[in-house]
């Protein structure tokens, strides 16, 4: 069975410390410090496989933070085998209550090693490209409460106020819109609105569709589930977090 050295990195913009741990000799081993460059990560392993035996596995890990997914990617590219640590699981094996990135660096070496912490999800290109279809989505809904806003003000402008009641957008108040005689360019103005917001509400709802079809594919189904299972027990509860 080949053995494993788990490689800590207390990652920061400016700088990044590093040590290892293996259960071989069960204490944490060669902290270096070192510029905020992934290379020198990969030459910090390379220097640690002349230490251990050929068939060593090496496992980095760093926590979720600043650097984001970016330093995860970096080192998977170049066939390092990398994990993002979810900070508020990880267990806390240093007993000094003083922080240093050498201690922290050891904390995480620790926490890979005894699997006490839960992994970042690393978002897919699939992730990805919803989270931007979504992200465009949402860019309809401003540009259709921005057309909102500018019709009501066009009509209270002209001096016409809604007597149907007192919530808009709903049937009543958008037969009663289209039923208005402004006249002139006044009524052009009017109408180029509504033509406006007919054409984002129908975008919308066919954005929506699409996004209930991915939400409902193979990879994503169950994930949803449990999001909605939450969300319906915090309404329930009235906790949210």
């Amino acid at each position: 069975m080949n053995s494993i050295v788990y490689v800590g990195m207390d990652v920061h913009k400016e700088s990044y410390t590093v040590c290892c741990y293996s259960f071989d000799t069960d204490k944490v081993m060669y902290q270096q410090k070192m510029p905020s460059d992934y290379k020198m990560i990969l030459k910090y392993l390379g220097q640690l496989r002349k230490k251990f035996s050929d068939d060593t596995e090496f496992v980095c890990g760093y926590e979720a933070g600043c650097l984001g997914y970016s330093l995860y990617h970096q080192l998977t590219e170049h066939g390092v085998k990398c994990i993002i640590l979810a900070p508020s699981t990880m267990a806390i094996t240093n007993t000094s209550r003083v922080k240093t990135d050498k201690r922290d660096a050891g904390n995480i070496a620790r926490c890979l090693a005894f699997h006490t912490y839960s992994e970042v999800h690393v978002p897919t290109d699939m992730d990805h490209s919803i989270k931007e279809y979504i992200r465009m989505r949402d860019d309809q809904k401003i540009n259709l409460k921005k057309t909102k806003q500018q019709i009501l003000a066009l009509v209270l402008r002209l001096g016409k106020k809604f007597e149907g009641g007192k919530t808009y957008w709903t049937i009543a108040h958008m037969k009663w819109l289209k039923s208005l005689k402004l006249g002139g360019v006044f009524q052009e103005t009017l109408e180029e609105y509504l033509i406006t917001y007919e054409y984002f509400t129908e975008k919308i709802e066919r954005l929506d569709q699409r996004i209930e079809e991915l939400a409902s594919g193979e990879e994503y189904e169950e994930k949803v589930k449990k999001l909605c299972v939450t969300s319906d027990r915090q309404k329930m509860t009235g906790t949210y977090g």
